[in-house]
């Protein structure tokens, strides 16, 4: 059984536990040791280490500042007067905190610096501020432009150094800071003024009682190299653990800064965040490899049940007044992702996270796990990866991979920061950028329908603004730019448009405005980009082939969306769907009706089969009642005989001259029901109207009526000739609408052809060619004519045609020329003039 791991630490007279336990205290296998080789290769190649050179001018300018900051602290003492003891005594301490302090060691990184001072000295010693020189009756502005700075204070004697450039002193901050680079390291000095009258050279730092009865800006400077101290004292059991932990920061931060998450300022994690942070997960898993702790963090953090607090040791409250953070305040309920420091006081170190940002941190934790734990499952496979990417470490580049920001995003906003000199540009952008998180996650987060915003961390050195914008030559060239990506919410947009006027003018009105002085030309100039508007410095540092290259891999992420894949084979599968359903209706359909023609074939058989029996059943009964009906069809023989000779006297007592046999009578019967026999008056009729001229109409009239066409009056208009079968629509004696004849009525037909040839049914073919002009008129449904002019058709003398659009046809009241298609009443005579 291996010996408990104990990972507490004495340091400042107090001893520190962890606030969690050990989740897995075993070392890592030989497999993961392994894997961690190759990230070994990736490190020395990728994340290189401060070269010794630069190791040795970090510490040269150290020296130089510690005994210039000792030089000042014994001027402002025997400028106070005290005795040359008290000034040799007075003392005063430069300590550094962040990654320099905890050895990360990266090149170009910044050193965080803090001077600790007795009491004697004060800010306005350090910053030279409100001094006056002697016998001068210059009074500064209300700007404080011609302000002048003590020559004896701190501020003043860095700034002539000559190795010293790009000084800016920020005195109006919560924090009192100098930022200037010395010999080309950049550095920023905080001040701290304690209650005592010398700080000497064995100054105890991580004691509490250093905190006794000091300031706020006091507090907060002196916090830093403390919080530094405890994390290095948790995490310092054993020389291997801290060379782990110091690569995993340094991977962390190179991570984050790639993926545009690093900067405290603007709502992430800053790096005495990814300190706290890597420095936790060492306390859950103490023996792991880099590798397998690297893996662990994405994993801790992408499973971390936010707002629960991240905390290397439990707070505690030293008793001083100070304020220490208590999960059951009220200010802190109200804290997204709060991470605590470990020294006294306790401190929510992640005041700036916002629910908007945080989103953006937990999908990068879990796009690190996937990446990580895949590229390790790849690995133990062994065919999977390429034996050279495995060897030179390059198959770890995938998660250090520059962020899709400005590909990412529908939408932009850019926010051009411009001064009209160096040093006020300067002052005025650190002004404004601390305060752009509030405008994201307050103003547009809050009260704009967006799905996502996102603060871009990282500036550009340009001035990015409308052309209309009225700036200077020297406003345009003391400028940087940040930009914001936002997507919007459809289902919470009213409109069509997104109006971020309100809030940026609130920003403009109850932030900005409180930077003092604001000097004319200070301003800052939003403008709003599509993604393919952007302009191509944004993408020079990050694609290869610029901005082409961006909107190539955007296109390719965007086919690669697993939402948009899915969103397309759902689409996909609903058409088919109602393809299917089409085809099954389709189908149900012709199966209905084939069993429909199938039902009505079958009832036809069975029609068919009923008929023939009944058929067969009266063929028996005539064949069985044939002997019974003989003695009937002789009685009716003889009562026929009987009627015949009574006719035939009927006959002869009427007087008639020509005397006709039977059959002779039999034929006058049939023309009679044919209506071919007339009667003298109607002969004596026609041989009148053929003896006098007929006139044209009449002619026509005759045609027509003797073609078969009933010719019907105004007055007469009782006959509908839709439901009459004309002559010509049949043309022989079996057509439809002719009686059938029985069997003994055709065996007398037969027998009368011997004597008179029958006549034939079939009537003539008739062409219509008129030569009477005629209008042609369209009727109403109520039978009235529509006037259309008249030029609706004026057929010639020549014409024996008809126009297309019209037919000669029989309507339901008499022939006439109707609109093709167009049901129409009409009498005969109103086709016609």
């Amino acid at each position: 059984m291996p010996p408990p791991i104990d990972l507490t630490a004495t340091i400042g007279g107090r001893k520190v536990t962890p606030a969690l336990p050990i989740v897995d205290g075993s070392a890592s296998p030989p497999n993961e040791l392994q894997f961690n080789s190759t990230l070994s290769s990736f490190i020395s190649q990728n994340v290189p280490l401060e070269p010794v050179e630069g190791i040795q001018r970090r510490e040269r300018v150290l020296v130089k500042m510690g005994i210039l900051c000792r030089e000042w602290v014994q001027s402002v003492a025997a400028k106070r007067g005290l005795s040359s003891d008290a000034v040799a005594s007075a003392g005063g301490e430069l300590f550094t905190s962040g990654s320099y302090r905890l050895g990360v060691h990266e090149p170009g990184a910044d050193i965080d610096t803090i001077v600790v001072v007795p009491s004697i000295c004060t800010k306005e010693d350090f910053f030279g501020s409100g001094y006056v020189p002697p016998g001068s009756m210059m009074q500064d502005d209300e700007d404080g432009v011609n302000e002048m700075r003590d020559p004896d204070s701190l501020a003043e004697r860095i700034r002539r150094h000559p190795d010293v450039t790009n000084f800016i002193p920020v005195e109006g901050a919560a924090v009192p800071i100098l930022t200037f680079d010395w010999e080309g390291i950049n550095i920023d000095l905080l001040f701290a003024r304690l209650n005592a009258p010398s700080v000497p050279a064995n100054f105890d730092i991580d004691n509490d009682m250093v905190l006794s009865g000091v300031d706020s800006a006091t507090e907060k400077s002196l916090n830093g190299p403390r919080v530094t101290n405890l994390i290095a004292a948790l995490v310092g059991g054993t020389e291997e653990r801290y060379q782990t932990f110091l690569t995993v920061v340094r991977l962390v931060r190179k991570w984050a800064k790639a993926r545009g998450l690093y900067s405290n300022k603007l709502g992430y994690w800053g790096g005495v965040n990814i300190n706290i942070a890597v420095a936790l997960v060492l306390q859950l898993y103490p023996n792991a490899c880099p590798a397998s702790l690297l893996r662990k963090f994405f994993l801790v953090f992408k499973s971390w049940r936010w707002p629960n607090p991240v905390m290397l040791t439990k707070p505690h409250d030293a008793e001083l007044g100070l304020p220490v953070w208590n999960a059951f305040q009220a200010a802190t309920m109200r804290q997204v992702a709060p991470m605590i420091t470990p020294a006294y006081p306790a401190m929510n170190s992640t005041l700036s996270v916002s629910r908007q940002t945080l989103q953006i941190l937990h999908e990068e934790f879990a796009r690190g796990h996937n990446v990580v734990d895949k590229l390790y499952k790849d690995w133990q496979k062994g065919d999977v990866l390429d034996k050279e990417k495995v060897e030179s470490g390059e198959m770890w580049k995938e998660l250090f991979e520059p962020s899709d920001f400005f590909i990412s995003y529908p939408h932009y906003l850019s926010m051009c920061i411009v001064g009209p000199t160096q040093s006020d540009a300067q002052s005025w952008a650190g002004f404004v950028v601390s305060r752009l998180r509030k405008l994201v996650s307050d103003q547009l987060g809050r009260s704009l329908p967006l799905k996502k915003i996102q603060l871009w961390p990282k500036e550009f050195s340009a001035c990015i603004a409308e052309r209309s914008a009225l700036l200077t030559h020297a406003q345009r060239a003391n400028s940087i730019t940040y930009f914001v990506g936002f997507r919007v919410d459809a289902l919470r947009m009213r409109g069509s448009e997104l109006d971020i006027e309100r809030q940026l003018q609130n920003f403009s009105k109850f932030e900005l405005s409180r930077f003092h002085p604001l000097i004319p030309g200070m301003d800052v100039l939003p403008k709003t980009f599509g993604v393919k508007e952007l302009p191509k410095i944004c993408f020079e540092d990050v694609y290869e082939g610029g901005k082409v290259a961006a909107m190539k891999r955007r296109r390719m992420l965007i086919e690669a969306d697993p939402k948009r894949i899915e969103a397309k084979n759902k689409k996909k599968l609903a058409k088919l769907k109602k393809k299917m359903e089409a085809m099954k209706r389709k189908k149900e359909e012709s199966k209905a009706i084939e069993e429909k023609v199938e039902a009505d074939m079958k009832e036809e058989a069975d029609t068919a089969d009923a008929q023939e029996s009944r058929k067969r059943k009266r063929d028996g009964d005539d064949a069985n009642g044939e002997d019974d009906n003989v003695d009937a069809e002789k009685e009716e023989e003889e009562e026929a005989a009987l009627l015949e000779s009574a006719l035939d006297k009927i006959q002869d007592s009427a007087g008639v001259v020509q005397h006709k046999t039977r059959e002779e009578a039999e034929i006058d019967r049939q023309k009679l029901l044919a209506g071919e026999l007339l009667h003298d008056e109607d002969v004596e009729v026609k041989t009148e109207q053929q003896d006098r001229k007929l006139t044209p109409e009449e002619m026509e009239e005759e045609i027509l009526r003797n073609s078969g066409v009933v010719i019907v009056s105004d007055d007469e208009a009782t006959i509908v000739g839709g439901n009459k079968i004309l002559p010509w629509r049949y043309g022989y004696k079996n057509a439809a609408g002719v009686k059938k004849e029985e069997p003994d009525q055709k065996e007398e037909k037969e027998d009368q052809k011997e004597s008179k040839p029958a006549q034939l049914v079939r009537t003539k073919r008739v062409a219509f060619k008129f030569k009477t002009k005629f209008d042609v008129v369209e009727l109403d449904e109520s039978g009235r004519v529509i006037d259309k002019g008249d030029d609706d058709f004026t057929p010639s003398l020549k014409w024996t045609g008809r126009k297309g659009g019209f037919e000669f046809k029989l309507g339901e009241r008499g022939l006439g020329y109707y609109r093709t298609g167009k049901k129409v009443v009409i009498p005969s005579n109103m086709a016609y003039s």
